[in-house]
């Protein structure tokens, strides 16, 4: 009878012992360091590098402007004028101020040099003449400022007058894009990426309405500091001569820069599961192909991998695809793959 029972222990202790299961096939690979280079992408806007606003120096009524929106004007031009009447009134009252005090100043001298009249009444006539003559060079300016000529060759951007109508001196009348400086493409961008950005760098342009294809552009200006309401900084994409470029239209950058160093590894995303709030898990394969989850913290997504900036170290090994497929603590088959 004991021989019986020590039997039948041993038989339910066999069957009662757990096995491990056959080794699941699983995809893993060997974690890398990220990317020393990313692709940053943006979108932007088409205007002409140089974009300059143009106005009067004197108030007054507007009494001609000559080309509308969109037009084409050569260097010199003269693209609106004021009525100067007012103003050649005033440069011709300026005029005969100066010769009135010219003569007068003609006459104390004369009276000085025999002893009739003071030195300082001279000054005070040397003064009045001083300050006609300034009257006669602002009225003078005046009259040469009533019209607004083109500085370059360009198009009319915006135009903000009509014949007839009252402005102030300085208010920005026309808006003229000089054409012989070339087009840009403006780009906003957080600090991070401007920082890493760099006048001269290289870039891939897109714009739809010129041509589906890359266009080669060179970074040709950076903001010295940020919109103050955005906190961007905007980057000029010179772009190379086009017919078919027009000032606002849309379209789109990658730029390659250097990745800030950070200790990242990268990892496929296939590899993340039980993803929440910038965390997931992973499996790490041990020397025994025994998986272990582990908790990593998620970086930037790029277009062939996921970056973990905690939780992995360059040189451990991780099960790439086939998660789904595996518990904590199952032994697999290492497949090998290079992603």
């Amino acid at each position: 009878m004991a021989t019986i029972l020590l039997f039948g222990c041993s038989g339910t202790e066999a069957e009662e012992k757990p096995k491990d299961r056959d080794p699941v096939p699983a995809a893993t690979i060997i974690v890398q360091p990220a990317s020393e280079n990313e692709t940053i992408t943006a979108a932007g806007t088409v205007r002409l590098r140089r974009e300059t606003e143009l106005g009067f120096t004197t108030s007054g009524q507007v009494a001609s402007v000559r080309y509308e929106e969109g037009d084409r004007v050569k260097r010199g031009a003269t693209l609106a004028a004021l009525d100067n009447s007012t103003v050649s009134a005033s440069l011709e009252s300026a005029q005969a101020e100066l010769d009135r005090t010219e003569a007068d100043f003609d006459r104390i001298k004369s009276l000085f040099a025999d002893g009739w009249v003071t030195k300082a009444r001279l000054e005070q006539a040397e003064a009045a003449m001083r300050a006609a003559k300034a009257q006669v060079n602002a009225s003078g300016f005046a009259s040469r400022t009533s019209h607004i000529h083109a500085p370059s060759n360009g198009i009319i951007l915006s135009r903000n007058i009509d014949a007839g109508q009252i402005v102030n001196a300085g208010t920005t009348v026309l808006v003229l894009g000089e054409t012989d400086k070339g087009f840009v493409l403006k780009v906003p961008l957080t600090d991070a990426d401007a920082s890493r950005v760099r006048v001269g760098m290289r870039a891939n342009v897109t714009i739809a309405a010129v041509s589906n294809a890359p266009i080669e552009a060179v970074v040709s200006e950076k903001d010295g500091r940020a919109d103050e309401q955005t906190g961007s900084f905007e980057i000029s994409f010179l772009l190379p001569a086009n017919d078919r470029l027009r000032s606002g239209q849309l379209g789109s950058v990658e730029i390659e820069v250097s990745r800030n160093s950070d200790g990242s590894v990268a990892v496929p995303a296939t590899a993340i599961f039980g993803v929440r709030s910038g965390e997931g898990l992973v499996y790490v394969v041990d020397e025994e192909k025994r998986v272990k989850a582990r908790n990593v913290v998620i970086g930037k997504l790029t277009d062939n991998s996921l970056e973990i900036s905690s939780g992995l170290a360059e040189g451990d090994v991780v099960v790439a695809r086939g998660v789904e497929k595996l518990r904590d603590g199952n032994i697999i088959k290492p497949i090998k793959t290079a992603k």
